[in-house]
């Protein structure tokens, strides 16, 4: 459960500050300076908020292997291959899902622009 949890943070502000930093250069010479002070703290926080998740991900890490050495006590070689695989694939399933999440959402974007365009 943890892992969801930090494995959804890790994607969410990785995606927020991409979006930040992505607005901030679409900026044109014309925007405010107060519109650009806000965007930079945006992103400052973003990214401090991102090193936290790192740090948690690596708790989480360090966790799992403790956790993985308990279990490697009680199962047989077969089960224990079988956990180690599905706690690996789990983080990367994970975030497969959550970028098919955002395909789709930024789909659903284009066509509501494409349906108003007409």
């Amino acid at each position: 459960g943890d892992l969801d949890k930090v494995v959804n943070l890790l994607l969410s502000l990785s995606g927020r500050l991409a979006r930040v930093e992505s607005a901030l250069g679409s900026l044109g010479p014309h925007a405010s300076a107060e519109d650009k002070v806000a965007l930079r703290e945006k992103r400052q926080l973003l990214a401090a908020q991102l090193e936290d998740a790192k740090e948690l991900k690596e708790h989480v890490g360090r966790r799992e292997e403790a956790v993985g050495a308990m279990v490697a006590r009680y199962l047989p070689a077969e089960q224990l291959q079988d956990y180690r695989h599905f706690v690996k694939m789990k983080s990367a399933l994970i975030a497969e899902q959550r970028e098919l999440e955002e395909k789709i959402k930024l789909g659903q974007e284009q066509l509501r622009c494409l349906r108003e365009s007409l």
